[in-house]
Parts: C-alpha cells; structure tokens; sequence
C-alpha cells in the first residue's frame, strides 16, 4: 500500500498552514494549488513556496506539523492493512518534521519526504528527495519487497502523484484532482480514508 501524505493521511496541506503564521497564506496557497493541478513543475513551486516561508521559526513549523489533523479513519484503516499482512509506504513532497510524526502515529513501514534546512532555528530551504516523480525515491525499497504490479495499491490525490499509478494494479484517487479521478480505478469522494478498505478487499478477495 502506497500513500501520499498531505490530503490523504493529513486533512490539510504542511505549507498553507506555515503561511498563515507570516501572512503568506494567500500567495503559497496559490503555488500550491499550481502544483496540486500540474499547472507548474512541482519541485519550482516547492522552492517558491518555502522562499515565500524563509525566515519562519522552527519552534513555529514544528507546532505547525504537530497540530496538524490526521484524516479520519487512518487509524483505524492502518490498523485494518496491517491484519490482511500489507506492508505501508507513504511518500510525500512534505516536510519531513509531519511526515516523520505521520510514520509514527499511524506505524508507517517506510516514509519518504523533503528535509527542510534550518539555520540558527530559521527556515532557510529545502533538501529535495521527493521531486515531481515520486517513484525514484520509493524504487529500491520496492525492489527489496519484490511485489507484482498486481500486488500495489495506490491512493493519492494530486497530479505530482501521477506517476505512481505506473507501478499499481489498484489506483484509488482519495478526494483527487480531475486528472487523478480519470486515471484511478476507484475515486473516494469522503474524508474518511476508511472508504478504501472495502475496494482493497474486494480487490484481493478478503472478508
């Protein structure tokens, strides 16, 4: 199972929320819909974004990554993956200071996400390893679980997660953008990632 975070483990976006603590709500909202829709290159609209963010405090992106909201029925539904004996991947353009709080709460096997660069505790940029093809990053663990194509769901949201519906054989779009909801499988339009269980057993013909 590979999911993207932001959207789909987290109701909320990391960045739009940072902004709203310097102001910038509006002008990072924008890039990141940009990015969300494929209208720009997506590593371009990240760096945007955190230029827009610089100087912002670490004391204020980590109470920003903390405060943010699981989606409902995460829990329950990694508890659920678990017991049918699947292995968890998420992999994000987000901040490593969410997405490694998100592996832990929800007991992630694997989390991939952008480092961000701090220096004397102010946001300074970014350490890109997610970039707008998020298979590179994920490919070697991959290679180690030796999965089928047949084996992989994927469930995520935005057009820089496209490129991960070539590795599955059950896309599921979670709230997706048009594109995401033409390309999947299966388009869940509730929060409330529970809904993906019932496609996941049908699927693989589980009770």
């Amino acid at each position: 199972m590979i999911f993207d975070t932001e959207g789909v483990l987290i109701d909320g976006e990391f960045l739009p929320e940072l902004a709203k603590i310097v102001g910038k709500e509006e002008e990072v909202w924008e890039i990141t819909k940009k990015g969300i829709n494929g209208e720009i290159e997506w590593e371009k609209g990240l760096i945007d974004r955190i230029n827009e963010l610089k100087g912002v405090s670490y004391e204020d992106c980590m109470k920003v990554a903390n405060n943010m909201q699981i989606m409902n029925g995460a829990k329950e539904t990694f508890n659920e993956l678990r017991q049918l004996g699947f292995k968890t991947i998420t992999v994000s353009g987000g901040p490593d200071i969410l997405i490694d709080r998100i592996k832990e709460e929800l007991q992630i096997d694997y989390a991939f996400s952008n480092r961000l660069i701090f220096e004397e505790k102010k946001l300074q940029g970014v350490e890109i390893n997610v970039g707008s093809d998020k298979t590179i990053p994920i490919r070697n663990t991959l290679d180690m679980m030796n999965k089928q194509k047949d084996e992989i769901v994927i469930t995520v949201d935005g057009a820089n997660d496209i490129k991960l519906f070539d590795l599955a054989g059950l896309r599921i779009s979670f709230n997706g953008t048009e594109i995401i909801k033409e390309k999947s499988d299966f388009a869940v339009e509730k929060k409330d990632l529970r809904e993906i269980i019932p496609i996941i057993k049908e699927k693989f013909s589980v009770e």
